[in-house]
């Protein structure tokens, strides 16, 4: 692994964590701001919300930029967003520090996808994606856990400085690595856009967002699901949390390695165990040790699917695969925002158990676009670029 993509990864590992420690920390910042654990989920989907927005429009407006500055701007606006949401004196503020956070993250995801499967040999594009991701998977695994640890040792606010001071950390081995040269050659804004025209795009993108949504829900609601459904303490949380990213890390790496060999078939059969293991939920959550269990494979399974989502968006995007990433990363952040708010009105109304069979049939709508998508390729002529379903550089 070179240098820049270490760093970039290093960047990836610092927004999964100020993305998903959320979840830990949840039910702590909803008692000191005196709301309801519902409305503190909303603070999910004011992140998620800030990624929808600026994933395309940031993308679109900064085409033309040399990459080394742009990626700086991105990362600083994280740590702003990171630092205001440290110190909200009150929940709109937060709310607002979250969406500013969110705002560069599905473009600078967009850039560093982008820079990775350009340099990635041939047969290789979702294996080096996997690389990249493998941040995230850092941040479920340490991240995600040590934020939740110092949220409830120090306070939650603590949380959000830490991943301030390190985004600031990242940004310096960033600065070294990235090298500078000319902006990127595009096309008008118009040529750009036509690529959401083609259908392969379009299904892509769908694919993410209702392939995800579903564990998304469970996932944003960990904490409610693991002590009121499976009667773990709040200091498991942590534990918990590592279990799934150890999870984490062995799906993304087994997902980059089934993408390459045959995308869409892992994809589709990637869902189906999801759907089925998101059913099993509803089963096996009141058994502590049956649901440690499933929590590492719903980690599995959360992360095996995204190599293969993203290289399938490179690979039909050609013409325009940073703006195509980026929107994929908003349709992901899309799937976020209804979790936040969909998870929480299942709080409310049948309670949180409830959540595992809602997932189990939002995954499978994914599960349908995927099938859907491998036959539309099946029965496109012979003569069509291979690299539509292994991967190709952009």
């Amino acid at each position: 692994m070179s240098l820049l993509v270490f760093s970039l990864m290093l960047v990836v590992f610092s927004l999964t964590t100020g993305e998903f420690v959320i979840a830990g920390i949840l039910p702590d910042v909803a008692r000191d701001l005196s709301v309801s654990v519902p409305a503190a989920g909303l603070l999910v989907s004011a992140y998620a919300i800030g990624m929808i927005l600026g994933g395309p429009v940031i993308t679109t407006l900064t085409a033309r930029l040399p990459r080394r500055p742009l990626v700086v701007g991105l990362i600083v606006t994280s740590i702003a967003g990171n630092a205001m949401s440290a110190v909200a004196p009150s929940y709109p503020i937060l709310l607002a520090g979250r969406f500013v956070a969110g705002l560069v993250v599905a473009t600078f995801f967009a850039v560093a996808v982008a820079t990775a499967v350009s340099t990635a040999p041939a047969g290789r594009q979702a294996s080096t994606v996997a690389r990249l991701t493998f941040g995230m998977n850092l941040g479920m695994i340490a991240g995600t856990p040590l934020g939740t640890f110092i949220g409830q040792s120090l306070g939650w606010r603590a949380t959000f400085a830490a991943i301030a001071v390190f985004s600031a950390t990242t940004l310096m081995m960033v600065l070294r690595s990235f090298p500078d040269g000319p902006a990127p050659q595009v096309g008008s804004l118009l040529g750009e856009l036509r690529v959401f025209t083609s259908r392969e795009v379009i299904l892509a993108i769908a694919l993410t967002a209702a392939g995800n949504l579903g564990v998304v829900t469970v996932f944003t609601f960990m904490a409610p699901l693991a002590t009121d459904v499976s009667g773990f303490p709040g200091t498991a949380l942590p534990a918990l949390l590592l279990v799934y990213g150890a999870g984490a890390v062995l799906g993304n790496f087994l997902g980059g390695w089934l993408a390459d060999r045959a995308l869409l078939p892992s994809l589709a059969a990637l869902l189906a165990v999801l759907a089925g293991a998101l059913a099993l939920g509803w089963l096996v959550s009141g058994h502590q040790g049956a649901a440690a269990v499933l929590w590492f494979l719903l980690g599995v399974l959360a992360f095996a699917i995204i190599p293969g989502m993203q290289t399938r968006v490179v690979a039909t995007a050609q013409a325009a695969p940073t703006l195509a990433v980026a929107v994929n990363a908003s349709g992901f952040q899309l799937a976020a925002a209804i979790a936040g708010w969909l998870g929480g009105r299942l709080i409310d109304g049948p309670g949180p158990r409830s959540l595992y069979p809602v997932a189990a049939a939002l995954t499978v709508t994914g599960l349908l676009i995927a099938l859907y998508a491998l036959r539309h390729d099946r029965r496109r002529p012979a003569a069509a670029p291979a690299a539509q379903e292994q991967g190709a550089r952009p």
